[in-house]
């Protein structure tokens, strides 16, 4: 383990295996009110994040918590209830509340927990450096968010720079089940962003930059991020609205990843099992253009949606998504895998107070070979988004609308910025015609290179 440098050291880490007595109690006061299976998770989070602006100190956020939830499941009903008292007397009503409450409750034929013969090994799990040991000072991150407002206005044209922060978070979790899981793991996050405002002939434009990570080498540095910012906003400088019509469109490589997104929302096994997605019925169907792949794989070290099991406790592993287009499976938990006769993907989710969700882990689109440059000149004529705001999509359907601002492409080049677009089409055509760039970066749980997007219908002037 990496040893943390004094001059950041705010206190010790937080501990995973303190909360491991707690959830033994919880765990054994319900089943001696009356719980048949039960489950539960407990967190313990701390956060620093420092805003300053005009070089002094705007607002400096430090918190604490800790929470504990419990699942107990009595004759195919069950109940979750939370808390953060985690005194023992708290522990035992909170219990016998849960008991009470599942024995009002509806039966649920796919509720249930995972046997034994699922659950994984918590002595025989992959070292995912999610745990970053350095730890951050109020002071040392107030330093961080000056050199990043700094470095914003020092772009030539940036009158002002807001939201300059810094910040920094540890937390620990810990899963138990009756079944006999019981495991947890650590994990943190540094984080820097601002935001840039620069004006011309009385129009104003906005635009931003940041980055987090799990461990503070891999973060970008103020520099980076502050002249990011500002060199955004001096391109955005005298956009203008286009005529409507039919055009490729380009989706920035750090906006691409909300199509996937999209995609990842639709093989939802909930979704499936309620039949409320535009993809159900699809699985095996070419989905996606021939070649693209699409991956999800928890097991990336220092990823921001790595884990090492999923919210039930089962093992997990990397699994192909899309290959060569064809939709290979659905995301899903035990819950969803029993309603669409399935088994279970462990890609189950567990939050405090609810039962197990479903979400996906690291989720990325394989780039492609080309550059956005190449793309561009592909298209010829057409539209690089650079900015979303407000999408909308109708999950039964697909149809896909947001508000945009980018850059019109002439000849294949960067011609001039524009505003005040909204783009609209289906997102059945937008995957079938997607073709990736190389430029992908992993800054996020879902990512994907620049996309090149045929016939969406672009609503300007």
């Amino acid at each position: 383990m990496k040893t943390p440098s004094p001059e950041t050291v705010s206190e010790a880490p937080i501990s995973v295996e303190g909360l491991s007595p707690t959830l033994d109690a919880l765990l054994s006061y319900a089943k001696s009110a009356g719980a048949e299976q039960c489950d539960a998770v407990a967190t313990h989070g701390r956060s620093i994040s420092v805003a300053v602006r005009e070089r002094e100190l705007e607002d400096i956020d430090s918190s604490e918590g800790r929470d504990v939830g419990l699942r107990v499941i009595v004759d195919g009903r069950q109940a979750c209830v939370s808390s953060s008292d985690m005194s023992d007397m708290s522990l035992k009503m909170l219990a016998e509340r849960a008991v009470a409450m599942a024995k009002l409750a509806p039966r649920d034929p796919y509720c249930g927990l995972a046997g034994k013969d699922l659950l994984s090994n918590p002595n025989d799990l992959p070292d995912l450096e999610l745990f970053d040991p350095t730890l951050r000072t109020p002071e040392v991150l107030k330093t961080r968010a000056l050199e990043v407002e700094d470095a914003a206005l020092s772009v030539q044209g940036v009158t002002q720079a807001e939201g300059a922060n810094a910040s920094w978070a540890s937390s620990a979790i810990y899963f138990a089940t009756s079944e006999g899981f019981s495991a947890g793991w650590q994990s943190s996050r540094h984080g820097l962003s601002v935001s840039a405002i620069a004006g011309k002939n009385g129009s104003m434009e906005r635009d931003f930059d940041y980055d987090g990570t799990r461990w503070l080498e891999d973060l970008r540095s103020p520099a980076e991020i502050g002249r990011g910012a500002g060199e955004r906003v001096i391109a955005r400088l005298g956009s203008r609205k286009i005529k409507s019509g039919q055009f490729p469109v380009i989706f920035e490589e750090r906006l691409a990843g909300s199509l996937i997104s999209a995609f990842l929302g639709a093989i939802n096994g909930n979704a499936i099992a309620r039949g409320v997605s535009f993809l159900k019925g699809r699985m095996g169907e070419s989905v996606f253009g021939d070649g693209i792949q699409i991956i999800d794989d928890p097991l990336i070290a220092r990823g921001q949606g790595s884990r090492p099991w999923d919210g039930e406790g089962l093992s997990v592993q990397k699994r192909t998504l899309i290959e060569n287009g064809v939709l290979q499976t659905w995301l899903l938990n035990l819950s969803a895998a029993q309603q669409l006769g399935l088994e279970t993907t462990a890609h189950a989710t567990r939050g405090i107070g609810s039962p197990p969700g479903i979400s996906a882990t690291n989720s990325y689109l394989v780039p492609g070979k080309k550059t956005p440059e190449n793309l561009m000149q592909d298209m010829g004529e057409g539209l690089l988004v650079t900015e979303m705001f407000g999408p909308s999509l109708n999950s039964n359907t697909g149809d896909y609308s947001v508000g945009v601002a980018g850059i019109k492409i002439e000849n294949g080049q960067r011609a001039y910025p524009v505003s005040e677009i909204t783009i609209a089409g289906n997102l059945n055509d937008v995957f079938r015609t997607m073709i990736p760039a190389n430029d992908i970066k992993f800054d996020g749980a879902t990512n994907a290179p620049s996309l090149l997007v045929e016939g969406l219908t672009v609503a300007g002037a």
